[in-house]
This record gives C-alpha cells, sequence and structure tokens, in this order.
C-alpha cells in the first residue's frame, strides 16, 4: 500500500529520471500552458488520463470527479468547480476537443443507480448522494430497460458519459464553438479488468478501439 513517504521517494525518482528527460518539455511550460485537449474523467485512483492516453506534462487539461460528471449549467451562486474548469478550459485556454471518459466498476455509477446513499448525511455519504444526483433521469432509464445487475450497472456507467455530454452542450460556449468547428467533443469508456478503451459514436453507441486496431 502507498503511503506520502513512498510518493516522496517517487518524486525523487522522477527528478533523476523522467524529469531529466524531459527537461526541455518543462522549459516550454515554464511560462504557461496551451493543452488542445480537456479530460473529464472519474477521481478513481484505477483510471489515469494521462497514462491511459499515454501524454506528455501539458497535453491533456485534466478535470476529475466522483463518476467523471459535468453538472447541469447553472448561474445561480454557489461553488461551481467543474464549471470553472470547463469555462477556463474552453475560454481561455482554447481548447479543441473534450473527452468524457467513463470506466468499469464504477463506484459512482452504482450509488447512482442504487441509490445507495439516499436520505444520508452529509459526511456519511450525503454529499456523493448529492452530487450523483445528476443521474437522477439516467437511472429511471436504465432501471427500466435493465432492471438490476450487470447489464444495469455497466449502462449506468455509460449513461455518466452521455448525461455529462449532454450537460456539456447546455452551456452557452460549447455549442457555439461546436458548430463552428472550434470544438469537438467526444465520449470514452475504459475497461480495468483488460485495459479496453471504447469510444462512443454520435448514436451513443461505444465500440471498442482494440477491435477497431485489429481490423
Amino acid at each position: 500500500m502507498t503511503h506520502f513517504t513512498d510518493l516522496l521517494d517517487g518524486y525523487q525518482r522522477f527528478r533523476t529520471a523522467d524529469y531529466r528527460r524531459q527537461r526541455e518539455r518543462w522549459e516550454q511550460l515554464k511560462d504557461g500552458q496551451s493543452p488542445k485537449v480537456m479530460v473529464i474523467a472519474c477521481s478513481d485512483s484505477r483510471v489515469e488520463p494521462a497514462q491511459i492516453f499515454d501524454t506528455l506534462p501539458g497535453e491533456i487539461f485534466v478535470v476529475r470527479n466522483v463518476a467523471n460528471l459535468v453538472p447541469p449549467y447553472e448561474t445561480t451562486p454557489g461553488l461551481h468547480g467543474v464549471s470553472a474548469a470547463l469555462e477556463f478550459a474552453v475560454t481561455k485556454l482554447n481548447v479543441e476537443e473534450i473527452i468524457v471518459m467513463g470506466h468499469g466498476a464504477c463506484g459512482g455509477a452504482h450509488a447512482a443507480l442504487t441509490e445507495m446513499f439516499h436520505d444520508a448525511a452529509p459526511g456519511d455519504g450525503g454529499f456523493v448522494h448529492s452530487w450523483v444526483s445528476i443521474l437522477d433521469e439516467a437511472r429511471e432509464r436504465v432501471k427500466a430497460k435493465f432492471g438490476s445487475g450487470p447489464e444495469a450497472s455497466r449502462e449506468m456507467e455509460l449513461e455518466t458519459v452521455r448525461t455529462s455530454i449532454k450537460n456539456l452542450r447546455a452551456f452557452p460556449f460549447i455549442p457555439e464553438r461546436e458548430q463552428s468547428g472550434r470544438l469537438t467533443i467526444h465520449g470514452a469508456y475504459f475497461g480495468i479488468a483488460h485495459g479496453e478503451l471504447w469510444v462512443m459514436g454520435e448514436d451513443g453507441e461505444f465500440s471498442s478501439q482494440l477491435k477497431a486496431q485489429a481490423a
């Protein structure tokens, strides 16, 4: 099990290996960043976008939260962390692509599907319940079609992507950039068990990239 002291050891390895190999890259980044891709992913420790996509420092702007969710567009007072990151990436960094990536065995999707923390107090699951309520409509669709079980769980994980993309397009600065060709949105799903990436098509269905490459 990894602890803070292990992370400090990892930092020393980074300084003596990766940092030296990529010294020129870090020099380029010292005055700012200009990533072309934003990734919205889950906080799950098993799903690291930079590792999955094999990227260099400065290549992807990443936001991670429970169940890789984008909240609905709201202008009411509040602490809109994901919305702020989205606004910054799109309107200030001018990213050209946004990837929403869900994953297998997602605890947040499971909590939404089962209403695990219904009526729980903040600090005892209440914050999670409030956050995944973004998926309430999706949950009803999934239960109506699949009931419960593995199929429903998998579909709920895919719905985290579909719902987030739908919510993305409610932000006024998103569709105007899509329509002008300045921004493209992608959906993806990472299967932890086999390290397989699935990409969402325009019809909302997902296809394996491993199969596409083999063909």
